[in-house]
């Protein structure tokens, strides 16, 4: 139900710049924790499912998924919600509802970091990022967004003691081209504060990862008047999810720092036993994202902007016609610079190590010739590193997962 400003009867709205609630008629502002409305202390009776109602027959499939209803505090209508939304806009009257009694008979959050970005500054880092591109086409540049959501999203704010031993595996040079094999046992514990846990099934956890680090020095007390003009979801993950998620994190956390504690080349963990616990005293957190999503060649691609930092998060499609040109350009230029690099400069170099009376000559050469294909390759292989990355982010920001979460949202 919306909140209706006191003084003009106005559904009011939470505004990031100013950090207060708003009217956008009389222009009164209060903060969230003035606000006092009849709506947040209305409850209302738990909605009764279809199967509920009607039942379903034995072996008949149920197309219909449970909705819940609500009826607009401005016009009067009816808003179904999905089952995982908390607060929406009417799709009538455009009016901000927030659907208390919703969030009162589930696990209300304890706490939430209000949106700092406006939309309009999310729309503008977007442009701007995609301004400073050399592959990027005109037409993302000149994007005109399809739908631009502003979504609270449920997190788990969870402290963890992580125990593992592992077996690691590394490559040591021993003489010129002869390399042995070791094995190291590393063990420990990994303390881990305020990890914070995506806590909604419709969003992968790839997406949300990728939109930290939230500053947790702006944390407030949850209250409802935080979500006017915004939507936001409740947690639906299982506590078994739950816990696998914070295992793998550290865990991935633990070897990390393990592979880098080890000398030497090709380090692996080739064997691991390791034990995750959960402190029971878990936080539940609203943090702010904006989904704002396109269409590209008849693709739609969604782009996530933190709501607090303004953090971007997004995959941007690029002239593939031109990247090619350009590759073969620099390709068909560097060819025969190398070539004559290698051949006045180089080439010269290692004949006069080999015809020295030198013991280490030889050995000079090979290093010489080592680090020129080094380079070589080395030019390659992060040309070729930061094309998969690009590719990755693009399959991201293209993924049905992000905008299905997105289109959820009614507006």
């Amino acid at each position: 139900m919306a909140t209706l400003c006191k003084n003009c009867a106005t559904p009011l709205v939470f505004d990031p710049t100013t950090q207060k609630v708003v009217c956008p008629t009389c222009g009164s502002s209060w903060y969230a924790e003035e606000v006092e409305s009849e709506e947040k202390k209305y409850k209302t009776e738990k909605p009764v499912s279809r199967s509920e109602v009607f039942g379903v027959d034995e072996g008949v499939k149920d197309e219909f998924l449970d909705c819940y209803v609500y009826t607009c505090g401005s016009c009067g209508g009816e808003i179904n919600i999905n089952g995982s939304e908390v607060s929406t806009k009417c799709i009538y009257c455009g009016s901000s509802s927030v659907v208390f009694s919703r969030i009162s008979r589930e696990k209300a959050p304890e706490f939430i970091i209000p949106f700092q970005v406006t939309r309009d500054q999310a729309l503008n880092l977007i442009r701007h990022r995609f301004n400073h591109g050399m592959f990027i086409p005109k037409e993302v540049k000149n994007f005109e967004p399809t739908a631009v959501r502003g979504i609270y999203i449920p997190f788990w704010l969870v402290d963890a003691k992580h125990f593992e031993s592992d077996i690691v595996s590394t490559e040591v040079r021993k003489g010129k081209n002869h390399y042995e094999t070791y094995y190291f046992e590393k063990s420990g514990k990994l303390l881990v504060r305020n990890l914070p846990v995506d806590a909604s099934l419709m969003l992968s956890d790839e997406s949300s990862q990728r939109l930290e680090p939230f500053h947790f020095a702006d944390i407030k007390i949850f209250d409802e008047d935080y979500l006017l003009g915004f939507y936001s979801n409740v947690s639906d993950i299982h506590v078994k999810d739950l816990n696998s998620a914070v295992h793998a994190r550290v865990s991935e956390a633990f070897r990390q720092q393990v592979l880098e504690s080890v000398q030497g080349s090709n380090q692996k963990v080739v064997f691991y036993n390791s034990e995750t616990l959960i402190d029971r005293d878990l936080r539940y957190v609203l943090l702010p994202v904006w989904f704002v999503t396109y269409n590209f060649r008849g693709r739609h691609n969604t782009i996530m902007v933190n709501g607090q930092t303004g953090k971007l998060v997004c995959g941007i499609p690029w002239n593939e016609k031109a990247f090619t040109a350009v590759i073969a350009g620099v390709s068909a230029l560097l060819t025969p610079v190398m070539a004559l690099l290698y051949k006045y400069m180089v080439f010269p170099l290692i004949t006069t190590l080999l015809e020295s009376k030198s013991r280490d000559s030889g050995k000079a050469a090979f290093y010489l010739i080592a680090l020129f294909g080094a380079l070589v390759i080395g030019a390659f292989s992060a040309a070729l590193k930061r094309f998969r990355r690009v590719k990755k982010q693009l399959q991201l920001s293209q993924s049905d997962s992000i905008f299905n979460f997105m289109k959820k949202r009614q507006g």
